[in-house]
């Protein structure tokens, strides 16, 4: 599910769950945990993706099938893996090398740095499109990025953004051409950060991002309950078979 390629100081974690990097439990508990063997013996990370894709967010499929105290545990376990970006001691960085919607583009949203492919690509946070509501922490780390004006009109609508679009907006920080040039910029930008002085970087990107801790903090098995209660809803539930079977279509 996980290829891990060493880059001198740099790990790279790359998404390898066939077809299409989709988050199932499996996956969330593998990269928590490589993300934390990462952070114990490396000095900076870079999450990527396949050719033409980074994730897919959630794996529908198999959630749909969870019982409410597997979808409970499954959305702790998300959370827990969000959380260990977002308050990583060191940098991770995000080469997000094509598609990259909902689950994935959260992850992104976690990382110090995004950096993604051009191409006919689209990234952003659709729940309200099948009928979720999204934690206020997820909420504002887009607004962190593109402003709360913005955040608000992509969130409400449930928008995707192509790559220019996510440049323009600050939701990703650099665009490059190709599969490779993306792994190396996202390598490229660990590299800058890393030749300098450590105990300085590393000081004043624990202050920039020191809200993430209080949010994830605040984040109780209330805020838990109330997103598994929008799971189980009726309305939310019927999008979600309707779009089992746009999917089955299409295969």
């Amino acid at each position: 599910m996980l290829d891990i390629i060493n880059h001198q100081n740099v790990r790279e974690i790359r998404l390898a769950r066939a077809p299409v990097n989709a988050l199932n439990p499996a996956l969330v508990k593998s990269l928590t945990q490589t993300l934390r063997e990462a952070i114990a013996d490396t000095d900076a990370i870079v999450i990527s993706g396949q050719d033409g894709l980074f994730s897919a967010g959630l794996d529908v499929v198999e959630l749909l099938q969870l019982e409410r105290g597997g979808m409970k545990d499954f959305w702790a376990a998300f959370f827990e893996l969000l959380e260990t970006i977002a308050c990583a001691p060191i940098p991770v960085v995000a080469a997000i090398t094509g598609h990259s919607p909902a689950g994935g583009a959260v992850i992104c949203l976690m990382c110090d740095y995004r950096v993604m492919s051009r191409g006919e690509y689209q990234i952003g946070l659709n729940e309200t499109r099948v009928g979720l509501i999204i934690p206020p922490v997820l909420h504002n780390a887009l607004a962190r990025l593109v402003g709360p004006q913005v955040a608000e009109r992509m969130l409400v609508n449930g928008s995707m953004a192509d790559p220019e679009e996510a440049f323009s907006t600050g939701f990703v920080d650099a665009l490059e051409t190709g599969y490779e040039a993306t792994i190396g910029h996202a390598l490229q930008y660990c590299d800058t950060l890393l030749s300098l002085p450590r105990h300085s970087m590393l000081g004043n990107r624990a202050i920039a991002r020191a809200h993430f801790e209080q949010e994830f903090a605040g984040y109780s098995g209330d805020g838990v309950d109330a997103f598994v209660d929008t799971w189980f809803s009726d309305e939310t539930q019927a999008v979600m078979q309707a779009l089992i079977v746009q999917l089955k279509s299409r295969n």
